[in-house]
């Protein structure tokens, strides 16, 4: 039998056989899979309608439809996609730069399955939770390029990105790659998720050109409200995003979402006071950007750190990617609709380093890390040059990957509507529908 077909007769066998006692050796623990049973559809509700009502409150009006029907297509693309191949090339074998498709299709996943990066919880549960993050990756990509993207081109963006910048990258820190042989901390997708999405959505931003008018025209957001809203769902789903990235319940995952929590009212804190300072008064806009700008930086720290240093971070991420968000971009002249790279980029850039600079070893200790891993407070300053190895390997794989995957998509079909259509609005243009007046 081919190898297509031992996958898809071991897929058949666990979707309709009857259901088998877990065998008497399993290490799976109930608490463990209940809490990541939670977190999984905590990270699920953060791109729908999370991530769909907080990009949609930031479109203008003619556009709201297009951009919500981006993250739900990332979603269920992703998904499929996720299961057939990703989980095994990511997170399977031993391989320095990529994984097996031991598990393609979910080939071997029983009942009594476990990951051996994952060995309290089910296997299938793992899986589902790795492609939660996979599904928001691609889809915060997506902002960088609101209001002129042709969906079709986003689609098919989604299917090649995932194979040519996630699925390794994911391999290399969380799948036992390089990167993690090298010491690379990344506990919930500082390099990941955020540094691949900010990345990959500045260079889209430049590959696809401006939006008409940006600099000139008023491009105003529809609803802050949807925003504040799809903050607030981000925010909580945050919770099992970086809590969860602990894959038990336990004190470390509470830790995590304390940090992180901090983080979050930090950046708002501090983002609001610059713009008050500024021009004046705080804006809605300024509050939530900051807010998402802690929770950002903090997710790679977030394991690794005391909640003191949660404030701290958050403090660093709301003056920095507000100075990104407010002056460089506007100085390098890129249009980032959304501020992906302002926020989520620079967010994990930072976050990602700090992660060398305040790793405390009595949080970081692990399975391959039995005395923990310090930072530069405690004494050890090469974990902050192995953090900024990551971060350059991470900014330039996704870079040159973002660049060869927007010209694949280009042999295809248009990356943009024409200017008439995009004067029109996408919702109308590409999907024949309109919100009401």
């Amino acid at each position: 039998m081919s190898w297509f077909g031992r996958s898809a007769a071991a897929c058949l066998a666990c979707l309709f056989a009857t259901t088998p006692a877990l065998a008497q050796n399993s290490t799976i623990d109930p608490a463990d899979t209940g809490f990541m049973i939670a977190a999984t559809a905590l990270v699920l509700m953060m791109t729908l309608p999370g991530l769909a009502l907080f990009y949609a409150g930031m479109v203008r009006k003619k556009n709201v439809l297009a951009i919500m029907a981006q993250s739900a297509a990332a979603l269920a693309i992703v998904s499929i996609l996720w299961v057939l191949v990703g989980y095994s090339l990511a997170f399977t074998g031993e391989g320095a730069f990529i994984g097996t498709l031991a598990r393609a299709g979910l080939a071997g996943i029983g009942m009594d399955s476990v990951s051996p990066l994952a060995k309290t919880i089910p296997e299938l549960l793992f899986m589902a939770y790795q492609m939660t993050f996979a599904v928001i990756t691609c889809a915060l990509v997506g902002g960088s390029v609101a209001d002129r993207m042709k969906f079709s081109a986003f689609c098919l963006f989604c299917v090649i990105w995932l194979f040519v910048v996630y699925i390794p990258s994911a391999h290399w820190i969380w799948g036992g790659g390089f990167l993690a042989q090298y010491g690379v901390l990344d506990f919930a997708g500082g390099t990941v998720v955020h540094i691949n999405a900010g990345v990959a959505g500045l260079v889209a931003a430049v590959v696809i050109g401006a939006r008409q008018g940006f600099g000139k025209e008023n491009l105003a957001p529809f609803d802050l409200s949807l925003a504040v809203m799809g903050t607030g769902l981000l925010w909580v789903g945050w919770f099992g995003f970086n809590g969860g990235s602990a894959l038990g319940a336990g004190s470390r995952a509470v830790f995590a979402i304390v940090a992180t929590h901090l983080a979050a009212c930090a950046g708002a804190v501090v983002w609001s006071i610059l713009e008050w300072l500024e021009r004046g008064r705080p804006s809605v806009l300024g509050v939530i950007s900051g807010a998402v700008a802690g929770l950002g930086t903090i997710t790679p720290a977030s394991g690794y750190v005391l909640p003191w240093h949660g404030l701290v971070i958050g403090c660093i991420a709301g003056a920095v990617c507000y100075w990104c968000c407010t002056v460089l971009k506007f100085r390098l002249k890129y249009d980032d609709s959304l501020d992906v790279f302002g926020v989520h980029g620079v967010g994990g850039i930072l976050g990602t380093l700090l992660a060398g600079v305040f790793s405390t070893a009595a949080l970081s200790i692990g399975p391959d890390t039995p005395h923990g891993i310090p930072g530069l407070l405690e004494g050890n300053p090469r974990q902050l040059l192995i953090q900024a190895v990551g971060v350059i390997v991470t900014i330039g794989w996704c870079a040159i990957g973002t660049w060869v995957t927007l010209k694949l998509v280009a042999l295809f079909t248009s990356l943009r509507v024409s200017s008439d259509e995009e004067r029109e609005g996408l919702d109308l243009v590409l999907h024949g529908e309109t919100l009401h007046q």
